[in-house]
């Protein structure tokens, strides 16, 4: 298919304002994984002196930073950030934090204990070795999980807190920590709550494996897209550069200091649309669609309220879903696995162990 080209392609690599992240020292933590990787490649093209990634390499890949380590300013630590000996020699000297080191939705239907003892036990004590170290930004990286259903749309930040999971749960309380030490310490804290993440080196394997990527890769190979229930849940999309834009956005932002903000597209798309537009990006060997039960703890509703983003930083999202899709399916076929290969990797209900 006609791309762009390379940095058009995965179009995180690029920043149109670095505002102020120029001869930065920044971490990211598990800045291996899907969305990091992209927010360190982004963070690179702003010009900052030196980006930390901290990853345990659980979910993330060493091949996601293929671009960031041909870049001499990129150092990878592999720790957990439950770590309180390796952590604080890792923030010495660092200016800002993203946060993004969690496990997800489904790992916390099967090992509930685990996903919070990473996703809230983790994030206090990144917060408080950041504390100690003298960091000036935290952005706390949580997700629209910790709304749960939606009660009202669109959702803005002060739309009930209810969530369907452990995993929403743990989100919403590091949120709270996080919050917290800005209150109590006075700790420059953002917490950004992004909404649906898709794109290159999304997940499709294992309990972190997602609709789209899992949905594209069935496809390629023939195998009818799986749709849990019966379809009309809704999801609010956005392109992983938008969301790795959004972030830098937000922490090179002295306003949004203390706010919790939404990151999403403001577009509500159902499971049974997203499911039509992989398969016209794939063609008409795509096959079809089989519905099965409910998933447990699966939110039916998400449609972001962006006004408070808008205000702050001025952002937009600039992907159209269905160009996101189709560049997503070319770059899952032109993968150096084949298509079978990565449908092995797929766990069809990946919350049961």
């Amino acid at each position: 298919m006609p791309t762009r080209g390379d940095t058009a392609f995965i179009r995180g690599y690029f920043v149109h304002d670095n505002g102020g992240l120029q001869n930065s020292t920044v971490l990211v933590t598990g800045g291996a994984g899907f969305i990091g990787s992209h927010l360190v490649d982004g963070l690179l093209s702003a010009g900052v002196r030196e980006v930390r990634v901290v990853d345990n390499f659980v979910n993330g890949r060493r091949e996601n930073l293929a671009a960031a380590l041909a870049d001499s300013r990129t150092t990878v630590v592999v720790a957990d950030i439950r770590d309180r000996t390796a952590m604080p020699a890792v923030l010495e000297g660092v200016d800002v934090v993203f946060h993004l080191a969690c496990l997800g939705v489904r790992h916390s239907l099967h090992d509930p204990v685990e996903n919070h003892s990473v996703n809230a036990e983790g994030t206090l004590l990144l917060l408080q070795a950041a504390l100690a170290a003298g960091v000036r930004r935290f952005v706390h990286v949580s997700s629209s999980e910790v709304f749960g259903t939606a009660q009202k749309t669109p959702m803005d930040e002060l739309h009930p807190t209810w969530p369907e999971t452990v995993y929403g749960g743990s989100k919403l309380a590091g949120e709270a920590y996080a919050r917290a030490h800005f209150r109590t310490y006075d700790m420059p804290v953002i917490v950004a709550r992004p909404f649906n993440t898709y794109g290159p080196r999304s997940h499709f394997e294992g309990d972190s494996g997602e609709v789209i990527p899992r949905t594209i890769v069935r496809s390629l190979c023939g195998r009818p897209a799986l749709v849990f229930g019966d379809g009309e849940q809704t999801r609010d999309f956005m392109h992983v550069s938008d969301t790795a834009r959004g972030l830098i956005a937000l922490a090179t932002c002295e306003d949004a200091v203390g706010q919790t903000v939404n990151l999403g597209s403001g577009s509500e798309t159902t499971i049974n649309d997203l499911v039509t537009a992989i398969h016209w990006s794939v063609g008409p060997d795509c096959g079809g669609v089989e519905w099965l039960e409910d998933r447990p703890g699966d939110v039916r509703r998400l449609l972001v309220d962006d006004t408070l983003m808008r205000t702050l930083t001025g952002f937009q999202p600039e992907v159209r879903l269905e160009d996101g899709i189709a560049e997503l399916v070319w770059w899952f076929a032109n993968r150096p696995e084949s298509p079978q290969e990565m449908l092995e990797a797929i766990e069809d209900r990946n919350w049961v162990r």
